[in-house]
């Protein structure tokens, strides 16, 4: 399988504008700028992406997991947040926190943690990081 998306650019670094593009209509033109990715103005941004790409493969994955286990959860919410920095190589995502609150009633809980962390390493888009990666998981019932 291959997905793609594409980047269109206009100017320079910090006065140029560009958009997104995904042939699935979801990102359709969708403007980022300097401004959106550095000064948190309106817009979106690389590093927004990749958060939201990893909350939802890590949610599903999680719960690939739980079914595993034998476990189906009422609602799984995941919160990815990417941390980019300025290192001696230059801008560099160097760490992603998960904050996951799953609602599985009558769950066992070491099943559960289990679970997240193999969602955790197994996701593909965990794989695609070369970051450390950290997650919080909750487990309500």
């Amino acid at each position: 399988m291959q997905r793609n998306a594409s980047a269109h650019w206009t100017g320079g670094l910090k006065d140029g504008k560009g958009t997104l593009t995904a042939p699935s209509g979801v990102l359709k033109e969708t403007p980022y700028s300097f401004h959106t990715r550095f000064e948190s103005q309106p817009g979106t941004n690389p590093e927004e992406l990749l958060a939201a790409a990893h909350a939802g493969c890590f949610t599903m994955a999680l719960s690939a997991q739980l079914g595993n286990a034998g476990m189906t959860a009422q609602a799984l919410d995941t919160t990815a947040t990417v941390t980019l920095e300025k290192t001696d190589a230059g801008f560099t995502i160097t760490a992603v926190h998960l904050q996951v609150k799953a609602r599985i009633p009558g769950a066992d809980k070491s099943k559960f943690d289990e679970a997240a962390a193999n969602a955790k390493q197994g996701c593909p888009v965990s794989r695609l990081f070369n970051a450390k990666i950290t997650m919080d998981a909750q487990l309500e019932s």
